[in-house]
């Protein structure tokens, strides 16, 4: 008789979580348990939609002549992407990655206004990411070392809706060469049968 294995510990319900930013260079978070400290600031509130961690690939099947099948495929694009809905759309980290903004430009003067311009030929705006989905015991951390909003959607303004600021970041490579890194802490499982 086969048994079949399962652990529902194991699975993941994003029922929480959150993201930050900071400048390139700044280290990852040493466990997905502990708060990020400064350099890092926070996103905020974040829309039930959660965080959607995108991979568009492409690839180049290769068959041979006279075959229907392919012999080797390669990947000729391999992206990483983040999508989140930010909803503290006065938050100053959220404006400064909505608008490629320098943090210092979004400071409120001595009556609480904050006054800026969106440039038509923004520069590259690339920060270090830290997005986080927690489940009861279950932490997962997505560390991007360099990454850049790649898209932003339409905001819209009305009565019987939250306005945010949807936008996708794209995961570019480090020093090293990754794009991701993941720092997970999962809950112990108990052993194999027969193991």
């Amino acid at each position: 008789m086969v048994q079949i294995e399962r652990a529902a510990d194991l699975a993941v319900v994003g029922a929480n979580g959150g993201g930050w930013v900071a400048p390139t260079g700044t280290a990852a978070p040493t466990s997905p348990l502990e708060q990020p400290a400064s350099p890092w600031e926070a996103l905020g509130g974040i829309s039930d939609d959660g965080l959607v961690y995108g991979f568009d690939e492409d690839n180049e099947a290769f068959t041979p002549w006279g075959q229907t099948s392919p012999w080797r495929t390669v990947v000729t694009s391999s992206v990483r992407t983040f999508g989140v809905t930010l909803w503290e759309t006065s938050r100053i980290a959220v404006q400064s990655v909505m608008f490629r903004l320098d943090p210092s430009e979004l400071e409120p003067d001595g009556e609480g206004i904050t006054s800026y311009a969106e440039t038509a030929s923004p520069a590259p705006d690339r920060r270090a990411w830290w997005f986080l989905v927690m489940d009861g015991s279950t932490a997962k951390g997505f560390y991007v070392p360099q990454g850049e909003v790649s898209d932003r959607s339409d905001v819209t303004f009305k009565q019987d809706e939250m306005s945010g600021y949807e936008i996708t970041v794209t995961a570019y490579p480090d020093d090293a060469g990754n794009t991701v890194y993941h720092l997970d802490s999962v809950p112990a499982t108990p052993a194999t049968p027969g193991s």
